[in-house]
């Protein structure tokens, strides 16, 4: 008798997506790539969506920029690696797990980057149990993500790659010049499959980050993604993304009033620009990022409180927590910008006295 499947939190993107994916591959008569599971083209239309001939929908996976994705995937086609770089928030690992299953249909061959990450966790490690019984071997050897990309003509993904110590960083460079990883212990090397690349992720907006060297530097082409163009623009993120993630968690209120929604963000765009709207008004930006993955945790949260302890709708008093947490970080610093603004730019709204009074409310 089969176990039953237990449902998890969230599906990696090959699995979300299997359906489109499938689809796609049927309706794809492009060149491919050696080892890879879609043309560039099909790649490309899973990114930004679009209606395939047979009517067939594909939902957008990146709201911004077609060209941007097109430099992406046209680099993973060459023997260059690919650097997602930009402020925090911006769906670098999002694209990044979006393109990996596209290209592989394997999204999983990870490296999360840390100031702990070591060369082995990049290149590979010991079984010390079977190196203490019989030396270095085969048997022994424990590979890491990167070398089992290389082994099957994958692409191997490194999230944040800054956060790694500079000369760890570079045990990647002969992976990407040679496309080779030396075992020096079996006398032995693993050469890449036509089809292997490497996807790296970097903050700019990270404290304490390590530099790239520019030996590193060159073995990438770079595609920095930028914050959401206008307010329509990432309006529409922020309402695809609640729309995906209230399904997922299953959370009991009705999807968020478009108000609310645009309402956040333009809170969002203003103190992250420094300006109302309009021009008219100069404002102080907090430290936060205030990114769109902000407002769609911050809309989240009001949609869990307002489904648990509320009637299922979202309201101001529901978001006003999450979105002082959300500005708020420097208790002192912050507290000031969020006051300044409240005062002086949610106040005089007519159409946001509730949000001011919900807002006030909460800070007392």
């Amino acid at each position: 008798m089969n176990a039953p499947t237990t449902p998890v939190l969230r599906q990696h993107a090959e699995t979300q997506f299997a359906e489109e994916l499938a689809e796609l591959s049927r309706q794809d008569t492009r060149q491919r790539p050696e080892n890879w599971a879609l043309s560039p083209w099909a790649v490309l239309r899973y990114l930004m969506g679009g209606t395939l001939d047979n009517g067939f929908e594909i939902s957008p996976k990146y709201i911004g920029s077609a060209r941007l994705m097109e430099v992406a995937v046209a680099t993973l086609a060459t023997d260059r690696a690919l650097l997602l770089y930009g402020v925090p928030g911006t769906a670098k690992s999002w694209v990044s797990e979006h393109l990996a299953a596209a290209i592989s249909g394997d999204s999983t061959l990870l490296i999360q980057g840390t100031a702990g990450t070591s060369e082995e966790q990049l290149r590979y490690g010991w079984n010390y149990a079977q190196l203490l019984a019989h030396g270095p071997s085969q048997a022994a050897l424990v590979p890491s993500p990167l070398m089992q990309a290389m082994r099957h003509g994958k692409i191997a993904r490194v999230e944040e790659l800054t956060r790694i110590p500079a000369d760890v960083q570079d045990s990647l460079i002969t992976v990407l010049s040679e496309k080779t990883l030396p075992i020096p212990e079996l006398g032995s090397e693993v050469q890449a499959v036509r089809g292997f690349s490497v996807i790296a992720t970097a903050n700019n907006r990270d404290k304490g980050v390590n530099e790239l060297s520019s030996a590193l530097k060159r073995r990438f082409n770079t595609v920095v993604l930028p914050v959401p163009a206008s307010e329509d623009e990432e309006v529409a993120i922020v309402v695809k993304r609640v729309a995906e993630m209230g399904r997922s968690l299953q959370l009991p209120a009705e999807p968020p009033a478009l108000k609310e929604v645009r309402r956040l963000v333009q809170i969002f765009r203003e103190l992250r620009n420094g300006k109302t709207e309009d021009g008219k008004t100069q404002l102080k930006s907090p430290s936060a990022t205030l990114s769109s993955a902000e407002a769609i945790s911050v809309i989240n949260s009001g949609l869990a409180l307002a489904g648990h302890f509320g009637d299922g709708v979202l309201r101001p008093h529901d978001l006003a927590a999450g979105l002082i947490g959300a500005v708020v970080k420097d208790p002192v610093q912050d507290q000031l910008v969020w006051n300044e603004y409240l005062e002086t730019v949610v106040k005089e709204r007519s159409d946001w006295k509730d949000l001011y009074r919900a807002c006030r409310d909460l800070q007392g």
